[in-house]
């Protein structure tokens, strides 16, 4: 499909660049008007999922996935519960393996590739008798529900998806993190995963050394150091990352999928933006704005971001007019 000319061209004056674009957002803005409904999801492995939904007796269902470090929470997973709730979707966020405010039980947490958790959350949202189902994932969150829709072929029901600063290469996401400004971001997430290791294993047998956790500086310093040890099915950390990451996944996606990625989102490199594959693949769409920053995209004097609105227009013009083309005449 040919690129997507973006309509996104105007953020607030005060955010001078893509950093101000991603941390004021993150660190300041809040939403109301959301009342979630919580369940929690039981795992075959022993663990558990809680799932936040937002139910007014609509057949048709969005499913929202966080970031790294993220929640059912946080401002960007919110404002779509709420947006999308009113123009008569039911809303179901989750929240991954200890991003709910409980720590899980195992030893491992969650990664971009892990898969098995996102579908077990879609299957218990289908399992609900939906009539159509849409993903919509955030950073993170997008790259796992990409992964998910070409490894697979989905039920019939999940009619497309959006994704919004998905890093659909995580080894050059994780490179990007280390060039100047960017170790804010790094060291950001790196100290809450730390803490998160430390604190589990207060409570939990944990096959790792902590005075090794403790000195960790950067991902592959913890992946290395953690992932790896509770996840013995990768080899080292290059296998991991090229195992997990979402763009090899891409060609497979029968769907509609639009991807949003800022150009000036500090998170993101040249090989996370799909340029030639969208412009030769029927299914993936990809609008890359000039403004944004990572999860950010911020309009000046209204309680929406340009992600809610992208997402509307995408799931109206494309998704759902490609449904009724396919209806028997």
């Amino acid at each position: 499909m040919p690129l997507i000319k973006s309509k996104y061209n105007r953020r607030p004056w005060y955010f001078f660049n893509g950093h101000f674009e991603t941390i004021i957002p993150s660190l300041f803005y809040e939403v109301g008007g959301v009342n979630y409904e919580r369940e929690r999801l039981e795992l075959p492995d022993g663990d558990f999922l809680d799932l936040d939904w937002v139910r007014g007796g609509n057949k048709r269902l969005i499913v929202l996935s966080h970031g790294l470090e993220g929640s059912a929470d946080r401002h960007y997973i919110k404002r779509p519960a709420h947006y999308f709730s009113q123009k008569g979707w039911d809303i179901l966020a989750w929240n991954n393996r200890s991003c709910s405010g409980e720590m899980n039980r195992l030893p491992r947490f969650y990664h971009h590739g892990a898969t098995e958790d996102i579908a077990a959350v879609i299957d218990q949202g289908l399992a609900a008798k939906y009539e159509e189902v849409i993903l919509i994932g955030f950073s993170m969150g997008a790259g796992m529900q990409q992964k998910y829709l070409g490894e697979r072929i989905p039920d019939q029901r999940i009619i497309g998806a959006v994704s919004f600063s998905v890093p659909c290469n995580v080894q050059n996401s994780a490179e990007m993190l280390k060039i100047g400004a960017n170790r804010i971001y790094e060291n950001r997430f790196i100290s809450k995963l730390k803490q998160k290791v430390l604190e589990k294993s207060e409570h939990v047998e944990m096959p790792v050394d902590l005075e090794v956790i403790k000195k960790v500086r950067s991902f592959k310093e913890l992946d290395e150091a953690f992932t790896l040890k509770v996840h013995p099915e990768y080899k080292n950390a290059n296998d991991f990352y090229t195992r997990i990451t979402s763009d090899q996944f891409l060609p497979n996606i029968k769907i509609p999928l639009l991807i949003v990625n800022a150009i000036n989102d500090p998170m993101l490199g040249d090989p996370c933006y799909p340029i030639e594959l969208a412009q030769k693949s029927k299914n993936i769409y990809l609008e890359m704005p000039k403004k944004g920053g990572h999860v950010g995209f911020t309009i000046p004097g209204s309680s929406w971001s340009y992600m809610e609105f992208a997402a509307d227009g995408f799931i109206d013009e494309v998704i759902l007019s490609q449904q009724t083309s396919r209806l028997p005449h």
